[in-house]
């Protein structure tokens, strides 16, 4: 496609919200959306550091049986420490060096009463003891909870996803992304006909009993509780070792025992996404624990190191192209996307769900940069702008804080188009690879608010990004330009904008590349020509007057 194809978008009505709105908004939300998604006073004075998850799942009366044990750091003298969990589910006992402790329960969440001095620093732990019927899975996994499906040959097909739930939808935790804990065990009993596929390494599998089989799944690197997983099945397991920046990193693929020649064909995909990803991403943050791709009865989840995957066997997203210009037919969507949550969700994670588009936005842009590593920039710049097509610019992308609220779907195809136009601004493409990569290094491991990557790419582009983040997350208009050709001169101006939109364009002007910084005040450029062509790599409405 010419890069310098004029281009207009018809988008969502555009609007800001009033204050009316952001009132109403906000007064929706309930005591139970503040205990789930603030920093209480009942965690912040703790720190986790290990978990060990020991269940059993029966998946022929769907119910989860066991206990977690949670270690953690004291930061301050406390008595009181949240654990959530939610409901059908029971907390059974909670456990501090063999002394049973009370337990105060408001909804989701449950404070325990502890009778230990909590001494700063210290290291102390407590054993929360729980089960039942954990939610059933609405709509996997938008809608999460544990899928208890069934595959062709009447095997049981059992997986959890949580993301925005919480996963104290399955198992007591912290259930706040702002602390990590910084190692897990995961131990899960199941039929012995079945195999448990978790996070990290299999250390081990035991027989407890006659009729059931454990997997022990240890993960060694820090992980948020919606990235940990369970997926039960009768699972035949295949691998690879794949030579990467960090050395060796094994790459193993659990599937249904009916799918395996399916799965030796499609999950080529895999290892092409490691390469094409380490190259602009800087190496796999996860070799400790490996990487794996596991079937699940759902579309699919960015499950850290245990990605799943529901993308029947075929390109696309279930055989669809979201850009409608045939690139997204050249991989598979779910081994793409969800392998490219490895670097921004995993990674770099957000400490609160409304700075949920580091997640998206910048994962939804990985497509594009897995299209430009195989096939060109070129198709992958008509990727992105193609992915135009699904923007509504409903709400802001931002959500509400501190509520456990996300903002607009928006941050995924329009997420990624920001940042498709952030990167017109640098024109070094070697610049641009260095960021994500530094992006990926300086924040290795690490949870992030939207402050902080503003900030960081501000810094490293060395432009003010204040307004363009304003204008891009937090509005939901897009910005126009509006412009007129006189014999003279070109008059231009933005309109739509927030206070000090400026963002420098590109345009073509005959033969030559002519740039632009538009503001709301009108401005005149001497021009030769009537020849006007705005390159469509920014994300911009325009209209000539």
């Amino acid at each position: 496609m010419n890069r310098f194809l004029i281009l207009f978008f018809v988008v969502g009505t555009s609007c800001v919200f009033s204050q009316t709105q952001l009132s109403d908004q906000q007064s929706k939300f309930t005591r139970q959306d503040t205990l789930r998604g603030s920093i209480t006073p009942e965690r912040a004075w703790w720190d986790l550091t290990y978990y060990h998850l020991d269940i059993s799942v029966d998946p022929e009366n769907k119910t989860i049986q066991g206990k977690n044990t949670i270690q953690y750091k004291v930061l301050k003298k406390h008595r009181v420490l949240q654990i959530d969990l939610q409901p059908p589910l029971r907390i059974e006992k909670v456990l501090q060096d063999g002394k049973e402790l009370k337990v105060i329960s408001e909804g989701n969440a449950h404070f325990v009463q502890l009778q230990k001095k909590q001494k700063k620093n210290t290291i102390n732990s407590v054993e929360v003891y729980y089960g039942g019927n954990p939610r059933k899975a609405k709509n996997a996994p938008w809608d999460g909870g544990i899928s208890w499906k069934k595959d062709a040959n009447g095997k049981h097909f059992v997986a959890s996803s949580c993301q925005g739930l919480g996963a104290s939808v399955w198992w007591p935790n912290k259930d706040h992304m702002y602390d990590e804990v910084d190692s897990m065990m995961v131990s899960v009993t199941v039929p012995k006909e079945l195999v448990n596929v978790s996070n990290g390494r299999l250390r081990k599998v035991e027989e407890r009993t006659p009729d059931t089989k454990t997997y022990h799944w240890f993960v060694e690197n820090p992980i948020n509780n919606y990235g940990v997983n369970i997926n039960i099945a009768d699972y035949v397991h295949f691998g690879e070792k794949y030579d990467g920046e960090k050395g060796v990193l094994d790459m193993n693929y659990y599937v249904l025992r009916d799918n395996l020649k399916l799965a030796k064909d499609q999950f080529k995909d895999a290892p092409k996404m490691m390469k094409a990803f380490e190259h602009w991403f800087g190496p796999y943050p996860f070799y400790e624990d490996s990487f794996k791709l596991v079937e699940a009865p759902y579309l699919g989840m960015e499950h850290q190191s245990s990605v799943t995957y529901g993308n029947k066997y075929v390109n696309g997203y279930l055989g669809s192209d979201f850009s409608g210009t045939g690139w997204g037919m050249k991989f598979d969507y779910i081994i793409i996307h969800e392998s490219g949550h490895e670097w921004f969700a995993n990674n770099i994670t957000y400490k609160d769900i409304a700075d949920m588009w580091i997640h998206e936005s910048f994962t939804t842009y990985s497509e594009s940069l897995f299209i430009e590593y195989y096939y060109g920039k070129e198709a992958a710049s008509e990727y992105v702008i193609g992915i135009r097509n699904q923007i509504r610019n409903d709400k802001p992308i931002i959500g509400t804080y501190d509520v456990n609220h996300e903002g607009s779907g928006d941050m995924y195809f329009k997420g990624s188009n920001m940042l498709h136009t952030l990167r017109q601004l640098i024109e070094d493409d070697e610049k641009w690879r260095t960021i994500l990569r530094d992006l990926n290094k300086d924040f290795y491991h690490q949870t992030v608010t939207t402050k902080q990557i503003e900030e960081y790419l501000s810094k490293k582009i060395k432009i003010d990004l204040t307004a363009f983040f304003n204008q891009y997350l937090r509005d939901t208009r897009v910005p126009r330009l509006e412009y007129e050709v006189h014999d003279t001169g070109l008059k231009y101006r933005y309109t739509d904008i927030v206070n000090d939109f400026d963002m420098p364009i590109r345009l073509k002007i005959g033969k030559k590349e002519q740039w632009i910084q538009p503001t709301s005040e009108w401005q005149v450029l001497k021009i030769d020509t009537d020849k006007i062509e705005i390159d469509p790599n920014f994300y911009i409405n325009f209209k000539s007057i």
